[in-house]
């Protein structure tokens, strides 16, 4: 543990390491106290593509907590930023919500259903069949397929639900094509939080409670990889992975007893 604390920064997942639907986490005000007492550079990294750090700002500020919206970066981000260096000038076809569409204008991504340079899969409560139907005929057309994250589930106020891995299967499997997923554990992202955060990834930990994501995500990165069992992990499910984290906590608070 005096290793973990001893860290300049701290990449944290947000659904089931701050909170969990609409309440935050035991202990994530007192962690939260801690990296502003100790001079610590934290990012909040999700790979919800559904808000922008604005709104999830505003988020946690409803639940007590208000943390400056620099330390927020989502998958929507970071597949807009990937997307416009690949191709400029771009075009895309999105099934998503505003934080992903926003992300994407922002870059200079043209949004478009008429020969985009891609088809960008995130979570969305307007996913349909039409839409599916609409994103393969695009794909085998010649549309690249992106999925801003490799989630199939996640956690909310329902329960577990389906997440972008889930929603994006049934284009890969009308039009044979493998989608490209950019959030975690995509070095990709995780090199970016680290660029955001001026740290080297010896000096860095990624906290949070998916093994598939977070923890795989920190080995292959180099980051310290700590698993909080506040989220979908428990520990029994650990010894399924050939890899472990390091640390194991019941939550995020205890790296600031």
């Amino acid at each position: 543990m005096e290793e973990l604390r001893a860290k300049k920064g701290f990449i944290c997942d947000m659904d089931g390491v701050i909170y969990w639907g609409g309440r935050l986490l035991p202990g994530v005000k007192e962690f939260v106290d801690w990296l502003y007492r100790e001079n610590k550079e934290f990012l909040f990294l999700t790979n919800n593509s559904g808000q922008t750090p604005l709104e999830l700002r505003l988020k946690l500020k409803t639940m007590g907590l208000d943390i400056d919206e620099r330390h927020f970066y989502t998958s929507a981000l970071a597949t807009a930023k990937f997307v416009s260096e690949q191709t400029h000038h771009c075009s895309a076809y999105v099934i998503g919500e505003p934080g992903l569409v926003g992300a994407l204008y922002q870059c200079g991504v043209a949004i478009t259903d008429k020969e985009p340079d891609y088809v960008i899969v995130g979570e969305s409560p307007n996913y349909n069949y039409e839409a599916i139907c609409k994103a393969v005929t695009l794909v085998r057309g010649g549309a690249k397929l992106i999925g801003t994250n490799s989630d199939l589930t996640g956690p909310s106020s329902r329960g577990i639900i389906p997440a972008c891995r889930a929603l994006i299967s049934p284009i890969e499997m009308a039009t044979g094509k493998q989608a490209y997923f950019i959030g975690k554990p995509n070095p990709l992202m995780m090199r970016t939080g680290l660029r955001l955060l001026g740290v080297h990834s010896e000096e860095a930990a990624m906290i949070g409670d998916r093994m598939d994501t977070d923890i795989i995500g920190g080995v292959e990165s180099g980051l310290d990889p700590i698993l909080v069992l506040s989220g979908v992990t428990s520990r029994d499910e650990i010894d399924q992975f050939p890899y472990r984290p390091r640390l194991v906590l019941n939550n995020i608070g205890e790296i600031a007893d």
